[in-house]
């Protein structure tokens, strides 16, 4: 047997385990968080050095700095979520709600009208 980690979180020794396969589930839905968050970042950096200047003073900037918020964000918040739906299929409790998607959807979407207009205005 592998001892307990001393780093476990407090509430992982509340209620009993869930079934290996929920666990599991939460796992995957936090690793697709962080590749999402990866890929804000990696759209962030690719804009800011790839992109030529736009009519619009520091409007590249911007646009990259939205990007890079929200996937450090959204990599930050990922964990969150991923402990309170394990706490509370710990505790047979109902999953918690979340905003994380609609501001996450709503952050790409504003970067997609940006380029999406910054496209049809520069095409040549």
């Amino acid at each position: 047997m592998v001892p307990d980690s001393p780093r476990r979180p407090h509430w992982y020794e509340e209620g009993k385990e869930p079934d290996y396969r929920f666990t599991l589930a939460n796992e995957r839905t936090f690793l697709a968080w962080l590749r999402t968050a990866l890929a804000l970042l990696a759209g962030a950096i690719a804009f800011a050095q790839f992109f030529p200047q736009f009519s619009i003073a520091g409007l590249r900037t911007a646009l990259a700095a939205l990007l890079a918020v929200s996937g450090t964000l959204l990599a930050a918040f990922s964990y969150r979520r991923w402990a309170r739906v394990q706490r509370a299929m710990r505790n047979d409790r109902p999953l918690p709600m979340t905003w994380l998607p609609l501001a996450a959807g709503w952050a790409a979407a504003l970067a997609g009208v940006v380029v999406l207009v910054l496209v049809l205005t520069h095409a040549r």
